[in-house]
């Protein structure tokens, strides 16, 4: 078996490959894509970082490969629903970073408050600017930690260690398991206004992208301190520029930009901006787990066929995995149209089976459900192993049923949300052996095919209204690929899923929002 190990990993990691038999490994890093797409067809294995761009034309040249490696989180660089097509395991190493990136928000923290790198530099130029660096104490500020996931969670109790007053925001953490843990749980409102200091640590997602933006910053103390070692793209470079040349934000500390390297940008020329590029997970310490992890995993993998740390198949032998694994890709679809439709933060799932399952173990089906839940809004971490585990930490209760009888399908798979402010229920089966179809949500019924660029629209079932709808996207030259309409059981409005060739953009979603039938619009990715 052969083992390619095309970015810079841990030596650590490097020798153990070498020393498990049986296992041929080739370091070979830096490789343009042509020569990776030349040089991948006889490997096994392959171990990245975030360098290498595992794409859909490298997957189709990769006639051999069984199993891709990420030494990290970070998946962005991996084109997952390629690999799975092909049945490549897609691994990574969620937790060999967390506390190395954790420690790095502190540390920019205490940069930032202290002026360090301004003084380490005034100093080395023959200055002593002493008077003109005076900082602040942390000691009984107020920390706003916005996400309340490892990272996060471990931020929040350095902050209490260093005496400070500790806020948290998560839409997706219940506000009890949040006071468990021994932290207040805010709104994103009362964090902004609140705060001394406020540091990032959500995923970059659609709904994070500029969650730091101009109104944000309007709503922030005068002299707030902004730290991001998340994602680039969460905080609006322009107007935190702006924010801090109005002496609104005193001050940023960044580890991560919208664009990395940056270039030559404007923010980076304020005196109040302190930087490091993209530093977070880049300790020795954190380097030789992560190393260890992924040749761990990959060696188990390769020989005995353990699925460790996946994020497209779940620990199952192959045998189920045959039989359930339409299921798998059926649910974890569920749950993600019940992740972009759902408000207030996640309380109870409930999963129920209705049909011919043939006695097949259906925990994996669930696992998936809770996989596709959980990802837009934990993202990176989020697999077949940790799933259930993650949803148990913020206070998610899960229960399932199963029952022989359904009225209209051979089998069908429900699954009921219940949040801090709402329920939705999703159910979706499958047509033929293979093909998912999400059936019904809530009172209406449909048949919906869950995948690629689509909108939700409730709107009232009157003549013309799906006129105006399909008019309003062609005046901004948006082709309707599929269109499916749910009717109400009982009422007099309908539910239209839209799939269009490109994401709708959000000022025409504004548009449609504003049309006379329209109630309400949900745009969603599969």
């Amino acid at each position: 078996m052969k083992v390619l190990i095309s970015d810079n990993i841990g030596q650590v990691g490097i020798d153990m490959f070498k020393q498990a038999g049986g296992i041929e490994v080739d370091v070979d890093t830096g490789l343009p894509p042509e020569k990776l797409k030349a040089k991948i067809g006889s490997y096994d294995a392959l171990v990245i970082r975030s360098a290498t761009k595992v794409t859909a034309d490298l997957i189709e040249a990769a006639e051999n490969l069984k199993v891709i490696g990420r030494a990290g989180i970070g998946l962005d660089n991996v084109d997952i629903p390629a690999a799975t097509k092909r049945g490549i395991v897609v691994m990574n190493t969620p937790t060999g970073n967390v506390v190395t990136t954790a420690e790095h928000a502190i540390a920019m923290m205490l940069s930032l408050t202290r002026n360090i790198p301004a003084g380490t530099m005034s100093l080395k130029a023959g200055r002593w600017d002493k008077k003109k660096l005076q900082g602040r104490e942390v000691y009984n500020k107020t920390l706003g930690v916005i996400g309340f996931g490892k990272i996060g969670s471990i931020v929040a109790d350095r902050g209490r260690g260093l005496k400070m007053k500790v806020i948290v925001h998560d839409p997706f953490v219940t506000p009890e398991n949040v006071e468990k843990a021994g932290f207040e749980s805010v709104s994103f409102e009362q964090l902004l206004s609140r705060s001394d200091y406020i540091t990032i640590h959500v995923p970059k997602m659609k709904s994070t992208l500029g969650l730091i933006d101009r109104q944000a910053f309007a709503k922030m103390k005068d002299g707030v301190m902004l730290i991001n070692c998340a994602r680039g793209g969460i905080v609006d470079e322009d107007d935190l520029y702006e924010a801090i040349v109005s002496g609104k934000v005193a001050g940023a500390a960044l580890d991560v930009f919208a664009t990395e390297p940056p270039g030559k940008i404007p923010l980076l020329e304020l005196d109040r901006v302190i930087c490091t590029p993209h530093l977070g997970a880049s300790t020795l310490e954190a380097q030789t787990n992560v190393a260890l992890m992924v040749a761990e995993q990959i060696i188990d993998y390769l020989k005995n066929g353990t699925v460790v740390n996946a994020v497209n198949v779940p620990s199952v032998t192959g045998d189920l995995l045959k039989k359930v694994g339409p299921y798998l890709t059926l649910a974890e679809q569920m749950g993600c149209l019940q992740a972009q439709m759902i408000q207030g933060a996640p309380r109870e799932v409930v999963v129920e089976y209705n049909g011919d399952f043939q006695g097949l173990d259906l925990t994996p089906v669930t696992t998936a459900l809770i996989k596709g839940l959980l990802t837009p809004m934990v993202r990176d971490v989020v697999n077949f192993v940790n799933a259930q585990v993650l949803a148990k930490e913020r206070g998610i209760k899960i229960s399932e049923s199963s029952s022989a009888g359904t009225e209209d399908y051979l089998n069908l798979i429900t699954a009921r949300v219940i949040t801090t402010e709402m329920e939705n229920v999703v159910s979706g089966t499958l047509f033929g052996k293979q093909d998912p179809r999400i059936v019904k949500i809530n009172k209406f019924r449909l048949e919906m095919i869950p995948s690629g660029h689509m909108a939700l629209i409730h709107n009232h079932d009157v003549p013309g209204s799906i006129g105006e709808i399909g008019t309003t996207l062609g005046k901004h030259n948006l082709n309707i690929g599929r269109m499916q309409v749910g009717q109400e059981e009982e009422g007099d409005r309908n539910i239209i899923f839209l799939t269009t060739d490109t994401p709708i953009p959000e000022e025409v979603i504004e548009e449609l929002r504003g049309l006379r039938t329209v109630k309400s619009v949900i745009p969603l990715e599969f």
